[in-house]
């Protein structure tokens, strides 16, 4: 089995309503790089990321969790992204 694209919903409004952002991870089948989608409601962000770097993949979680959270997180929180981008790295 190989997952191919993952969707991830960021924290709720403080009203308790939608999500502020979500992202769209996935690896194309033979592609070297993983595409990272981030939905915010100003439209859409693509970025790539090589999936034989961990340095790129690191990188990106940082940038994913900001998106997802509103705000810098913890070694612990960017981790947790890290390990989704993994699923699709090489």
């Amino acid at each position: 089995m190989r997952i191919t694209s993952i969707e991830l919903a960021g924290k709720p409004t403080r009203d308790g309503g939608m999500p502020m952002a979500f992202a769209r991870i996935g690896r194309r089948l033979g592609s070297d790089t993983i595409e990272v989608t981030i939905v915010l409601p100003g439209g859409e962000q693509t970025h790539t990321a090589a999936a034989d770097r961990p340095e790129d993949l690191w990188a990106m979680a940082h940038r994913l969790q900001e998106h997802l959270d509103g705000g810098r997180g913890t070694n612990s929180e960017i981790n947790e992204v890290y390990r989704e981008l993994q699923r699709f790295a090489d």
